[in-house]
């Protein structure tokens, strides 16, 4: 018997509730799902999504193997002085794919001017606003992750020339990749649409600030499905309103729900999204945590590690 404890709230777990018993035995673990447990030292795996209500201090769970984080991001919980146990986070086909719609879907819309033609229905017959191929139109990713990797390769396929920044050097097909203070300016420069998918550290804190922002080209677009606090707020908003950033479409926030106040929503260069580009989907979720935890009950290494040290 594998116990597994479920720290998430109620609609949560409820969404997982025959999901993932059905995945686990299909896997042939035998696995008893709790919501809470008087027995901490029995508990063999901890299934986490961090919430207001959800515990976090791990220090009683002397036995856990893992913590198997449900989102992509772990900023919320890979700084916590009581996990010492390997921390996992969540990558799944259902994650991947959403990112990769969403992201090529909004560079579409804007390399072909969609928005000209949607609410410019005014009459006049505008032939001089085709959109140039999009060979000759320049996207930048940061972020060269299994999401950047993945939304890359689609973008390659309709024929977008392509630069990706990371933290350390990688190298993708059909992709110019850079690495390095030096390489994060030479992408900025050559961005005509810039793909934020960075995860959310104290080195990537504000990456996009007044400086990065200057030297993106004259009416470049953002889209930031990534992290919220990869961008500076105060500084986008002065880019934009000096005509600099042509757009961004944001789908996530410092503060979430993003506050009905904030500038953002009224701003007429920006997007909101409510932070639905890469939603965890319980279906293939569920699928991708019962494999995790039948190949590490079968002696096989954690997937998905997350490094302390990087902070992703």
């Amino acid at each position: 018997m594998v116990d597994i404890l479920f720290l998430a709230d109620r609609a949560t777990r409820a969404a997982y509730a025959d999901l993932l018993p059905a995945a686990l035995a299909g896997l042939g673990i035998d696995a008893r799902i709790m919501a809470r447990t008087d027995a901490p030292r029995q508990v063999d795996y901890i299934i986490y999504a961090p919430g207001d209500d959800t515990p976090d201090d791990f220090t009683p769970f002397t036995s856990c193997k893992a913590v198997l984080g449900l989102w992509a991001g772990v900023e919320q919980i890979v700084g916590n002085p009581t996990l010492t146990m390997p921390l996992c986070r969540m990558v799944d086909a259902g994650l991947t794919e959403g990112m990769v719609e969403w992201v090529t879907g909004h560079v579409l819309r804007h390399h072909l001017g969609l928005d000209l033609h949607i609410h410019g229905q005014d009459g006049v017959w505008r032939q001089d606003v085709a959109p140039p191929l999009a060979r000759d139109r320049h996207v930048t990713i940061l972020g060269l992750g299994a999401l950047g990797a993945a939304c890359g390769a689609m973008l390659a396929h309709l024929g977008f020339p392509l630069t990706g920044w990371s933290r350390s050097q990688k190298a993708l097909p059909n992709m110019t990749c850079l690495a390095g203070a030096d390489g994060l300016i030479e992408a900025l420069r050559g961005a005509d649409i810039l793909v934020l998918l960075l995860p959310l550290t104290p080195r990537t804190r504000h990456v996009i600030d007044a400086g990065a922002l200057a030297e993106l080209p004259k009416g470049a677009v953002i889209l930031n499905p990534g992290r919220g606090a990869l961008i500076e707020d105060a500084a986008l908003l002065t880019a934009l309103d000096r005509g600099h950033i042509g757009h961004a479409t944001l789908d996530t926030f410092a503060t979430e729900p993003l506050p009905a106040a904030h500038p953002f929503w009224a701003h007429p260069g920006v997007t909101v999204t409510p932070h639905i580009a890469s939603t965890t989907r319980p279906d293939t979720a569920a699928r991708a945590i019962a494999r995790n935890i039948a190949g590490h009950e079968s002696g096989a290494p954690l997937e998905n590690l997350v490094n302390r040290d990087r902070g992703y």
